[in-house]
């Protein structure tokens, strides 16, 4: 499935009788109208929708060919939201300009056409026809064929928009209403098994048993097709992004999953630490200066868990322990999520979650590579670090100064600061978190301005 997350994804792009294409363009004037314009994004954007909420961002756009079906739902499925006529209704019954008589046939075996998954039954030889069958409901087309299906071969599924043959009637010749994409058996099951999952729980909240006819529903529903397919394709990134190799510049894992927490006790953090089996102590950890509201020196300590593969053993989970925070440093956000269950059986509720990021860096790659048989290994440098863990920060502290901290006994950083008695705790608690800020200690560079938060607080910057 690996191959549906490149621009490369197998499609095929056939030709149309010239009157179906001129009724086409015929429908695509008309939609651009400026009284028809919002109900043409909202039907475009709601059939491409999984492209808008993926958390991937730009990564994955949608296939010319997913463009090209999902206008033809417009077309011919869609039913405006301001009471309008649909497209074809428009041309059918409201007569503004001449409409050829072949051009016109077109309209009502477009107005019964849908998005469907056809299986390829025979695949044609010279001056044959090809022979597609429904897997909703094992209807049978038979297409023309042509230089763009002398690959195909007996059960691929084609995602795609036929439209009946208007001087045949029933007899199951078809033409091809555009072009569509090749999905392989598996890929086309479980995008058959989404869409009925789909349905079924449409009926569930609807009432409605009716959607049982697969004509029926596919033409009422038909962008969920689009969606599982979209959904197969974003799935299909997320796992080739899962492996990719982040690096830093001198080889090391890059650990990018990361997460923060508040404490107010760093004796209980420090031997409980110690004693989590597996984690060892990191022997560079860095002393930090005297606390200038607190008698006792701390130090700066960290421990990891080492992953041992192949080739190597390396860092994957780093624990960074400071007398008010606890960073938690991982190489996945998989490895995270099984880091913070063990910090919440450890400690409880002894940690006040503040943050995390999972998001791994989107350069260094081409979208192509993704499709190789090895990991990827991307090279992430010190500035890329410092934007990332600088977005992280500026996240992580947003509202930092109107919640309560356990080290200013509940109190708000802002109210606290506002009591003489207390105002030099939350100078000393910014002065700390600045001497161990992630990014001087990941790259050797602040990555975040502290001044921000002296300011929020009423403290004088430094």
């Amino acid at each position: 499935m690996g191959k549906l997350v490149h621009d490369q994804v197998r499609t095929f792009a056939p030709s149309k009788p010239p009157t179906l294409e001129a009724m086409l363009e015929r429908l695509e004037s008309l939609s651009l109208q400026s009284e028809f314009a919002s109900q043409r994004e909202l039907a475009l954007t709601r059939a491409l929708k999984p492209y808008s909420e993926q958390r991937e961002g730009s990564l994955l756009t949608p296939l010319t060919e997913e463009i090209e079906l999902a206008e033809l739902i417009l077309y011919c499925d869609f039913y405006p939201e301001d009471g309008q006529l649909t497209l074809i209704e428009q041309l059918r019954d409201v007569i503004t300009e001449h409409i050829p008589q072949e051009e016109r046939v077109w309209l009502d075996p477009l107005k019964h056409s849908y998005l469907d998954l056809l299986e390829v039954v025979r695949t044609p030889k010279v001056d044959e026809t090809l022979v597609l069958r429904s897997l909703g409901d094992q209807t049978t087309f038979h297409l023309p064929g042509g230089d763009f299906a002398q690959d195909f071969t007996n059960g691929q599924v084609l995602l795609t928009r036929v439209v009946r043959d208007p001087s045949d009637g029933d007899s199951g010749k078809a033409v091809w209403a555009g072009g569509g994409m090749v999905l392989s058996p598996s890929d086309a099951k479980l995008l058959i098994e989404q869409t009925r999952e789909w349905e079924r729980s449409l009926e569930m909240s609807t009432g409605e048993l009716v959607l049982g006819e697969w004509q029926e529903y596919i033409k009422r529903f038909g962008h969920v097709l689009l969606w599982a397919f979209a959904s197969l394709r974003v799935s299909a990134l997320r796992d080739a992004l899962a492996h990719i190799q982040y690096r830093t510049p001198d080889g090391a894992p890059y650990l990018y999953a990361i997460a923060v927490y508040d404490h107010h006790d760093y004796p209980l953090f420090a031997q409980g630490l110690s004693g989590v089996e597996g984690v060892e102590p990191e022997t560079s950890a860095t002393p930090i200066r005297k606390d200038t509201s607190d008698s006792n020196i701390k130090s700066l300590r960290s421990w990891v868990i080492r992953h041992a593969d192949a080739h190597t053993t390396a860092i994957a989970t780093r624990f960074t322990l400071t007398s008010s925070q606890l960073f938690l440093e991982c190489d996945s956000p998989e490895r995270l999520n099984q880091m913070k269950h063990l910090l919440a059986m450890t400690f409880g509720f002894a940690l006040h979650f503040r943050q995390e990021t999972v998001t791994p860096p989107t350069s260094g790659f081409r979208m192509d590579q993704l499709v190789a048989e090895q990991p990827v290994t991307v090279v992430v440098t010190q500035e890329e670090e410092l934007a990332l863990l600088r977005a992280f920060l500026e996240k992580a502290y947003l509202e930092w100064s109107d919640q309560g901290h356990a080290m200013l006994g509940g109190k708000t950083p802002r109210h606290a600061s506002a009591s003489m008695t207390m105002r030099q705790s939350v100078v000393g608690l910014i002065d700390e978190m600045e001497r161990n800020d992630l990014g001087l200690r990941r790259v050797g560079r602040r990555a975040y301005d502290y001044n921000v938060l002296r300011g929020h607080v009423g403290l004088e910057e430094v």
